[in-house]
């Protein structure tokens, strides 16, 4: 018997059988917090925190809401809290230093359903891309809170005031607030940040990016990117808007000289993205150095989002890639 339909609620649920029912929702949880946080890590840590607090706390599920939402209630209470501890300001500026990417063989274990299935809407291409993620970031903690639950999760406006202890104007005047500020964070037209299926000119596009990389070639590379390319590397500061400033800031990162570089495809966020490794004589291997997520509009690169080495284990990426060019 499922949760949702347990007639005395959970008080008399043994721990076994509560994990189990509780499992269940786990990676849907997971990518929930990881929204709201834009950390994959901090977003482990809350789930854990969210199923702590649900066992202690499951004598007040009274088969009001489904155990589903019941769940998420104190998923999101979960992630106010850790907000509120760390990171009492939203971001700022366009950058959100603690962004980590998610990979999409973890998005894939969502179970699949139809448009209108609420696991669906969970890991919906245009609210996990990275362009969300960093927009999302810039509304203050309750404020995204009330968008996601309505927008994404689809939830009634009076369950989000539930939540949130607010009135139902409250949360729509807030709701009000973060779609205008999404707008301001978000590029203009929606075709042109909903990447949509990768088709195959993405593909030829991101396969040039990729050798035009691995040969160190910035005309290559330049030719590639759009006029207003924005490109960042969290959690090092610095954003940079433009073709010339993204390609002065490769030149004078010394990229022109840098040499033994392999390009492995792969994908996060629902985005395409290349993992860069760089050959280390003294271990006989290439070794990671940085992935590259990309955002592709109109035929050209429009953002570049590179994240460190060390995250190539959470994405299932090889530690290392022998001389023979096997993995």
């Amino acid at each position: 018997m499922s949760a949702d339909m347990w007639p005395a609620g959970l008080a008399e649920v043994d721990e076994p059988e509560f994990s189990g029912l509780a499992e269940r929702h786990r990676r849907e949880l997971h990518v929930h917090c990881y929204r709201m946080l834009g950390s994959f890590e901090d977003a482990e840590d809350t789930v854990q925190e969210t199923f702590l607090r649900a066992w202690r706390r499951r004598e007040t599920f009274e088969g009001r809401s489904t155990f589903r939402a019941w769940l998420y209630r104190i998923a999101t209470n979960a992630c106010l809290d850790l907000l509120a501890k760390r990171r009492p300001e939203p971001a700022t500026g366009g950058e959100v230093p603690w962004l980590q990417p998610y990979p999409d063989r973890l998005l894939d274990e969502v179970p699949a359903g139809g448009a209108d299935e609420p696991e669906a809407a969970t890991v919906a291409r245009e609210t996990i891309e990275l362009a969300y993620l960093v927009a999302v970031q810039h509304l203050a903690p309750r404020t995204r809170a009330a968008l996601i639950l309505r927008d994404v999760l689809g939830w009634p406006a009076k369950d989000v005031a539930e939540l949130l202890g607010d009135s139902v104007n409250s949360v729509n005047s807030a709701l009000q607030r973060a779609r205008a500020g999404m707008r301001e964070h978000l590029p203009a037209e929606r075709q042109d940040w909903t990447g949509g299926e990768e088709d195959a000119g993405t593909r030829e596009l991101v396969r040039r990016f990729t050798d035009a990389s691995v040969a160190t070639d910035i005309d290559g590379l330049a030719a590639l990117l759009r006029d207003d390319v924005r490109c960042s590397m969290p959690p090092t500061p610095g954003l940079q808007v433009g073709r010339d400033a993204v390609v002065k800031d490769w030149v004078e990162d010394g990229f022109e000289g840098m040499a033994g570089l392999r390009g492995v495809r792969t994908s996060v966020n629902r985005q395409p993205a290349v993992a860069f490794y760089l050959w280390h004589e003294r271990e006989g291997a290439y070794l990671p150095l940085t992935i590259d997520v990309l955002r592709v509009s109109g035929g050209a690169i429009t953002e570049i989002v590179t994240f460190h080495g060390d995250r190539f284990p959470r994405l299932g990426l090889p530690e290392r890639l022998p001389a023979d060019g096997t993995e």
